[in-house]
This record gives structure tokens, C-alpha cells and sequence, in this order.
């Protein structure tokens, strides 16, 4: 270790550049991130510093003669022996490509994604209007986009009336039947729903399908690889009950 890899020394510990890394990499994903900032960093390094001067200060206290340090370790050494025999047990346990291929061909329902469309649309809350913006529209007076940022009360309006991609069911019947029926580019309406009148363009159809393995082999494996190390789990807890409970 060189000097300097050190950042401080406390009575017998020696904090490093390492020792940061180390404490970043056990944070929330969100928060590792700002790894490479400098103030972000420091803050951090103050951390394990405190940590390790409020610990001497424990020592000082003689805090771990106390019952409750002798609880707390007790159990700290309970779920560390219970994590790494559990880490052993499940070791072995793996997921041939052979299964999860057999899988993938048994169960392929699982993989169907129904038809689908891409689309926007424009809201206000009387037929006439939503005519009005139609016929400006179809004229060329104006251009879809821009007619759902003046007009529209969705919150969708902002994006120029985008709703993205749905698929049947997620839409109120009527909203759903004029979007799926609608030609590509036209724009249909008025359409009445619960909400008001909509103005509908499409942009996209896909057809209903069956994802390609490639697409969710790796899911497949995870879930089988769950469901094996489950069954280990339960089985090897089965068998530790038998020998240990009385």
C-alpha cells in the first residue's frame, strides 16, 4: 500500500482510497453514480471517518462488555453464518440452455404479445370544437402536433398529443375500437368517450406476435434459476428441521 492510497490513519486503521470504493460500491445504485464527483467522494470518506472515531470512542466506553454488544454480535454472527450456508447450498444449483429452450417452447402463450398501435390524439370537451380543430387540420391550416398544444386538455397535449404505444384494453372501449380501426397517418373523429370528444391520428400497427426467444431467454433463465434455488431452499430447510429441531 503506498502513502498515497492513505487518506488518514485512526489509532490501529488505516482508511484508503480502496476503503471509499468500497463504501460507494455497497450504496443505492442511484447514489453510486456520483462516484467520480470530488465533493461526493469526500462526503464519503467523512463517513468512514466518523464510523471509525465513533468506534474508538466505544472502545473508550468499554461498550463492548455491555449485554447489548454481546446480543448484537451474536446475531450479527447468526445471519452471517446463515447467509454464507445458505450461499453454499444454492452454489450448484444452475439452468441448462436446454431448459430454458424446452421452456420457451412449451410455454410459448406466455410469449404473445397482442396487437398494438402508436398513436396521438387531441381532447376538448365539445363536439363542435373538436370538428372545428378537424377541419383546420385536414385543410393544412394547421398540423396535428401542434393543434393538441393549443387545444387539447390531456396532459398528453405537451407532448404534441403522444400516447405511445397501447395495446387493447387499455384504452375506454370507444377511444380503443376508433384507434384500431383507424388508417395509418388519417386522423378520425370526432370520437365521444367518457372524457370528451378526441381527434385520433395512428401512427404505428404492430401485429399480435410471439416474442423471439432470443428477447426473453434471459428472463426465462432468471425465473427457472429462481424456482430451482427455491426448491433447494425448502428442501434443504426440510431436512435441517428433521435434524435439528427437537
Amino acid at each position: 500500500m503506498s502513502k498515497q492510497d492513505i487518506l488518514v490513519t485512526i489509532g490501529d486503521a488505516v482508511i484508503t482510497e480502496a476503503d471509499v470504493d468500497a463504501f460507494i460500491a455497497n450504496l443505492p445504485k442511484e447514489q453510486q453514480m456520483y462516484a467520480s464527483n470530488p465533493q461526493f467522494r469526500k462526503q464519503c470518506e467523512e463517513q468512514i471517518i466518523s464510523i471509525h472515531l465513533y468506534a474508538k470512542l466505544g472502545e473508550e466506553l468499554k461498550l463492548q462488555e455491555t449485554e447489548q454488544f454481546q446480543s448484537i454480535m451474536a446475531n450479527a454472527r447468526r445471519d452471517i453464518l446463515a447467509q454464507l450456508a445458505m450461499a453454499e447450498t444454492l452454489k450448484d444449483v444452475t439452468v441448462t440452455e436446454d431448459e430454458v429452450s424446452s421452456y420457451y417452447n412449451e410455454n410459448g402463450n406466455q410469449f404473445s404479445k397482442g396487437e398494438t398501435v402508436n398513436a396521438k390524439h387531441i381532447l376538448v370537451a365539445e363536439e363542435e370544437k373538436c370538428s372545428e380543430i378537424l377541419e383546420s387540420i385536414v385543410s393544412g391550416k394547421t398540423e396535428f402536433e401542434a393543434a393538441a398544444k393549443e387545444f387539447s386538455t390531456c396532459p398528453s397535449g405537451a407532448q404534441g398529443g403522444d400516447l405511445g404505444e397501447f395495446g387493447r384494453g387499455q384504452m375506454v372501449p370507444e377511444f380503443e375500437q376508433a384507434a384500431f380501426e383507424a388508417e395509418i397517418g388519417h386522423v378520425v373523429g370526432p370520437v365521444k368517450t367518457q372524457f370528451g370528444y378526441h381527434l385520433i391520428k395512428v401512427e404505428k400497427r404492430t401485429e399480435a406476435q410471439v416474442l423471439p426467444f432470443d428477447q426473453v431467454k434471459d428472463k426465462i433463465k432468471m425465473n427457472l434459476l429462481q424456482q430451482k434455488q427455491n426448491q433447494v431452499y425448502l428442501e434443504k430447510a426440510e431436512e435441517l428441521r428433521g435434524k435439528y429441531v427437537k
